[in-house]
């Protein structure tokens, strides 16, 4: 322990502490950090030696959701945490983000960030700490890294905004921005929104960069006291003659590729390119190929760069607010509920809605208190989509967090669960891909609701922005609608979702060390200027919700029935309900507060199992008539059978006049009006028989 310390500060008015030094010891860089009851743990390490064969930064971050940390057993029959949730793996993600821009480029070691929640306070969500918790660990080793970075959640509550909200608060607020960056520009921005404006948004996210500032400045203070030195990596040299050499050959090639608009010729001319410089620089090639492609993409990202900057010229020749050509359709596939194709420039996304009962919500299993998901959306990329020919794998993060975004961009906007009592889920197929498929995916989710007749209350379209900076001269270039190359080869994705009244969701990425105040405000408002565009665009083949749900959709009746009802309609092991269900093929919900949700796709069965539900929960009252049905006789009497219920007529009430026989008056699947004479403490009913006149 003679390495422990512990530093204190104030975030969002509440007390957090950082320790250091007692736990972890053989980690490059470690730290916990505790705000109330929630305590996370994050560790950094870097490998050795480089990884052999490598052109990218090996870096790896995981966000250990512990079930243990809020008292829980995981789920499943190993009761064992297994591969990591969709929530794990976004907030991997929002972790990854910032830090990845800040390391050294030429750095070949992998680089490993592991995040652990220790315990967890179900008001005091884990996620901002554990951003900045990740930064520590990773400023006090010594791993090269131009960090440190601050991360924050901001909230608004009655219009005032909210740093690191509690989970009351943010049941409450009308937007939820993840932010990082570090003391002078934003790095990463993840964000959900009720049709935020603009200028408001823009408002949070400064307000937020100023907690972040003080987050610096802490975070500098420890580095001060305890940080290690930091390991020196030689950045990877070129020749300067092979250099030469190479941009001599290859300039004229690569100007006449990126002055080709058309993405197929272009590729054709870039595939022919790189075959003639490997036969150009064949005695060589074998030692030297990795600086020869990596000369020829800087000559690429030069090109394209100066001709955007200097010319407002993109590659495909748009202008640098230009939306490519947009064609869409709805409808195309018979048996599904909803169905849309939305295709703009060479990106295309093929999405499909379908309707369930709300018991077919994705269950959660998680360190949150959330039990189920109502709405999911899924983002399918197969290799086709890019031209590639490989196998199909696993749902991978990219995946995932694509369409997290999507779910994002879309929830504000979906009638509540007792508008339209339905579990809701969406699947982007994306079809062709040419950059910017999350945003087309989120406009092609909002044609498929409509398509399906889901009454959302807006439409919503995607766009994604790009950025090109010229480092020396500090002259930017905002770019609406990017393309993969200019993805590639650009400096930010600033991902932008909303309705016409405003935003529901961004994702911010950048390449570089941020950006400031002015050019976020540009973006923001270059990127409503296109999202109106699209919007346009898709209102020209549909503008509002379907008045009519397909045939093949549930039809979902609901109602209400006493709490303490529940048991007679399930009935002893679930007979009663099953019954109800083996008759009528519906499927029937029943929640504990006792809305009944019966779904299915013939009506008439709809009808028959609500009849037999409330006939079964039915309480009748002294002096009601109902007609019946006798079911049963015995020597003193009939049973008949109404509304559900069972009663007894005794034989002095089956006439005026004295009967001696029951059967004298009635026999078994007569029908009979009965009158509710007496309801004994045990609910059993005499009844009385109306005589006809």
């Amino acid at each position: 322990m003679e390495n422990y310390k512990k530093f204190e500060t104030t975030i969002g008015g509440k007390k957090v502490s950082v320790e250091t030094g007692a736990l972890c010891g053989l980690a490059n860089g470690s730290c916990v950090i505790t705000c109330g009851e929630t305590v996370v743990m994050a560790n950094a390490t870097i490998a050795a030696k480089p990884r052999e064969g490598l052109d990218y930064f090996p870096l790896s971050v995981d966000f250990e959701e512990k079930m243990y940390s809020v008292g829980r057993f995981p789920g499943g029959w190993r009761k064992r945490e297994g591969r990591p949730g969709d929530k794990s793996i976004l907030t991997g993600r929002l972790i990854d983000r910032p830090l990845r821009p800040l390391f050294p480029k030429d750095v070949y070691n992998d680089v490993a960030m592991v995040v652990t929640t220790l315990s967890v306070d179900p008001e005091i969500a884990p996620e901002p700490y554990a951003m900045m918790a990740a930064s520590i660990a990773v400023s006090v080793s010594d791993i090269p890294w131009a960090g440190p970075v601050g991360s924050v959640v901001v909230g608004r509550v009655d219009n005032n905004f909210i740093i690191n909200p509690s989970a009351a608060q943010e049941a409450l607020s009308d937007m939820h921005i993840t932010l990082s960056g570090t003391d002078q520009a934003v790095l990463m921005v993840e964000a959900a929104a009720t049709e935020v404006p603009e200028a408001e948004m823009l408002a949070a996210i400064l307000y937020g960069h100023e907690e972040i500032k003080k987050q610096i400045e802490f975070q500098n203070s420890i580095v001060k006291k305890i940080g290690k030195e930091k390991l020196e990596f030689k950045a990877r040299e070129i020749d300067e003659a092979l250099d030469a050499k190479v941009r001599s050959y290859a300039t004229s090639f690569i100007e006449k590729a990126m002055n080709e608009t058309n993405l197929e010729k272009r590729r054709e001319i870039e595939d022919r390119f790189e075959e003639l410089l490997a036969d150009q620089f064949s005695e060589i090639w074998d030692e030297s190929s990795k600086d020869i492609k990596a000369i020829a993409y800087n000559i690429k990202k030069e090109i394209v760069r100066d001709k955007i900057l200097t010319k407002g010229v993109r590659p495909d020749g748009r202008g640098t607010k230009d939306v490519r050509d947009i064609w869409s359709s709805v409808g195309m596939l018979p048996r599904v509920h909803g169905s849309a194709v939305f295709t703009r420039g060479n990106t295309q996304v093929l999405n499909v809605c379908t309707l369930g009962m709300i018991s077919d919500a994705q269950e959660v299993d998680d360190i949150t208190d959330e039990k189920y998901k109502r709405y999911v959306h899924h983002y399918n990329m197969p290799p086709y989509a890019t031209g590639e020919a490989r196998p199909i794998r696993s749902t991978g993060r990219r995946e995932i967090g694509h369409g997290a975004l999507a779910e994002r961009a879309l929830e504000p906007v979906l009638p509540s669960e007792s508008e339209f009592p339905y579990a809701i889920r969406t699947v982007s197929e994306v079809l062709s891909s040419n950059g910017s498929s999350s945003m087309a995916s989120v406009c092609g989710s909002s044609m498929s609701l409509m398509n399906a007749g889901v009454p959302i209350k807006s439409p919503v379209a995607g766009i994604a922005m790009g950025l090109i900076k010229d480092k020396s001269t500090g002259k930017v270039a905002i770019l609406s609608d990017i393309q993969g190359l200019e993805d590639f080869l650009g400096d930010m994705d600033f991902k932008v979702a909303g309705t016409e009244k405003g935003i529901t969701a961004i994702q911010m990425d950048m390449k570089i060390a941020g950006i400031d105040e002015p050019v976020l405000k540009a973006a923001l408002t270059q990127a409503k200027d296109g999202r109106m565009h699209i919007l346009k665009e898709m209102a020209k083949t549909i503008s509002k919700p379907a008045a009519q749900m397909s045939k093949y959709a549930p039809k979902i009746i609901t109602f209400t029935i006493k709490p303490d009802k529940i048991k007679d309609v399930i009935g002893s092991g679930g007979k009663v309900i099953n019954k109800i269900i083996e008759e009528t093929g519906v499927k029937i919900d029943i929640e504990d507060d006792g809305r009944v949700m019966i779904g299915g796709i013939d009506a008439k069965m709809l009808d028959k199992a609500k009849e037999i539900i409330t006939g079964i929960v039915f309480e009748p009252e002294i002096g009601q008539q109902f007609d019946g049905k006798v079911v049963r006789i015995l020597e003193f009497g009939a049973f008949v059978e109404f509304m559900g219920k069972e009663g007894m007529v005794h034989i002095s009430k089956l006439a005026k006049t004295r009967v001696e026989k029951v059967e004298d008056v009635v026999k078994i699947g007569d029908a009979v009006k009965v009158k509710v004479i007496k309801i004994d403490e045990k609910g059993r009913i005499d009844l009385q028989r109306i005589v006809p006149q």
